[in-house]
Order: C-alpha cells, then sequence, then structure tokens
C-alpha cells in the first residue's frame, strides 16, 4: 500500500494529469479553460519547432548513449584484472556516480570556456585553433554530449564490471584449453556473457537521453540557434516561460509514447542478441 500510494502521487497521477491537460486551453496557473480535444497534438506535428527538437533529441541519444557503453567496456575489463592500485583505479573511474548532474554541467561549462578553459588550452599546446565549445552551433551538442558521456561512464563502468566478476572462470580456462586467447575470448565468452547488463543498460541509457535537461539547461539553455533543444527542455519553455501547459503536456504525452514505442524495439530487436545464462 505505501508503495501504491507513492507510485500514485508521483507517477500514475502527473501521467493522467498531463494527458488530461493536453486536451484544453489553459491559463498561466495550469487551469483548464476550454476544451481543444486533439488540436494540441496536430499543432504539434506540424511545428518545426518540435521536429527540430525530435532530431536533435534523437542526434543526442545516438551520440551519448553507444559512446558511454563502449568507452566503458574497455575501462571496466581493465578494472577487473587482479594486480596492484587496482581499487585506486576503480574508484577513479566510478567516481562520477557522486557527481550531481548540475555540478558536473558546471565543470564542464567552465572547462569549455573560450579564454581560460582547458579544453582549449589542450588543443593550443597540440597547436590546434581554439574552438567556441557552447557558442558555435557546430559544436554545442557535441560538448553537452561528452559532459553526459563522462556523467554516465561511471554507473556504466560499475554495472559492467559487476557483470564481469560474474563470469565464471570455469568458461575460460576450457577455452585456453581448446586454444583460445585474447579478441576471441572477449568474443566468444565474455562479451556473450555480459550482454544482459549492456542491453540493461542500452535501455536504461536510452531512457535517460531522452530525458535530458539539466545540462542543456545549464550549459547552452537550448541554444545557440536551438541547436541543443532536446524534447525535454522544449517542454520546460512552453510550460514555464511560454506558459502553454496544454501544448507542454501534449508533448509531454507524445514523449511518453515515443519512449515507450523505442523500448518495445529495443526489446523486439536488441535482445535477440542477448545471451541469458
Amino acid at each position: 500500500a505505501p508503495a501504491l500510494i507513492i507510485l500514485t502521487v508521483f507517477v500514475f497521477y502527473p501521467l493522467f494529469r498531463s494527458i488530461y491537460l493536453s486536451l484544453f486551453e489553459t491559463d498561466f496557473m495550469a487551469q483548464p479553460i476550454f476544451f481543444t480535444g486533439l488540436e494540441h497534438y496536430r499543432e504539434l506535428w506540424g511545428s518545426p519547432r518540435f521536429r527540430d527538437s525530435l532530431k536533435v533529441t534523437l542526434l543526442f541519444t545516438l551520440c551519448t548513449v553507444p559512446t558511454a557503453i563502449i568507452i566503458a567496456i574497455p575501462i571496466a575489463l581493465m578494472g577487473n584484472l587482479q594486480v596492484r592500485g587496482i581499487t585506486f583505479y576503480r574508484t577513479i573511474f566510478i567516481s562520477t556516480i557522486a557527481v550531481s548532474t548540475a555540478i558536473a554541467s558546471v565543470v564542464w561549462s567552465w572547462m569549455f570556456s573560450p579564454t581560460v578553459g582547458v579544453m582549449n588550452d589542450i588543443l593550443r599546446m597540440l597547436g590546434l585553433d581554439p574552438i567556441r565549445w557552447l557558442q558555435d552551433p557546430n559544436w554545442a551538442l557535441t560538448s553537452v554530449a561528452i559532459t553526459t558521456v563522462w556523467k554516465e561512464l561511471g554507473l556504466n563502468v560499475l554495472f559492467i564490471l559487476a557483470a564481469l566478476q560474474g563470469v565464471p572462470e570455469e568458461l575460460y580456462e576450457a577455452a585456453r584449453i581448446d586454444g583460445a586467447t585474447g579478441w576471441r575470448l572477449f568474443r566468444s565468452i565474455t562479451l556473450p556473457m555480459i550482454s544482459p547488463t549492456i542491453f540493461f543498460l542500452l535501455v536504461v541509457g536510452t531512457m535517460d537521453a531522452f530525458r535530458s535537461f539539466t545540462q542543456v539547461h545549464i550549459m547552452t539553455q537550448g541554444g545557440p540557434l536551438r541547436t541543443t533543444s532536446v524534447l525535454v527542455y522544449s517542454i520546460y519553455r512552453d510550460a514555464f516561460i511560454n506558459f502553454r501547459y496544454g501544448f507542454a503536456s501534449a508533448q509531454a504525452v507524445t514523449l511518453f509514447l515515443i519512449l515507450l514505442a523505442l523500448t518495445l524495439i529495443q526489446f523486439r530487436v536488441a535482445e535477440r542478441r542477448v545471451h541469458y545464462q
């Protein structure tokens, strides 16, 4: 009963309230004024701004989720080695879990500063021209993606490392007796055995990427030229700046349906390659 009450207050009620408000025109206090039916949804799918936000969100997801998983795998493999100082190594890469997204965004905003930022200092040392990371439309989304990958890396490393430690050593011993080494061990034993964890991180990472807001709000506020205006930030602007709660609710419901569809596709397509012991 307590769990059901919490879910009702924080999940079910907001969901059904959003669906309800999406069918009405509202005032600045989010109170329904008159019924509009599906008019907000028709306006939504005919809006170039919504399509642009959807494209930005998809691109952001494709840049961050696979990258964070691919980078985490070799780091976790090295962290699974039984050598001196390995605990310190693991702590370094897993420590990003303890950093909030807001703090990470502030730190990386400073690092991306065009004048005093560390990133441009590195480029100057390499003889390259400095980049206006957060002000250049060609680099802004990449900069936010780099921050997101760094923030998510610790969680991915933690889960993959736990999965690696659960792989039976007998499988490696039997494979070595048959002559398998290096890449063959990884491809035939390690990767299949940790595939359920990778699939889990893929699904959860996709949801988190589609719901990203904090780093965009702190680092770019959707700019420059709306090149970083992801869906959730667009919902925030329409609801709390433009006070179009009905239209923002329609976007929120659409985002929910998109995430539901993507999750079902992932379970239908990607899960076929998952090996369950």
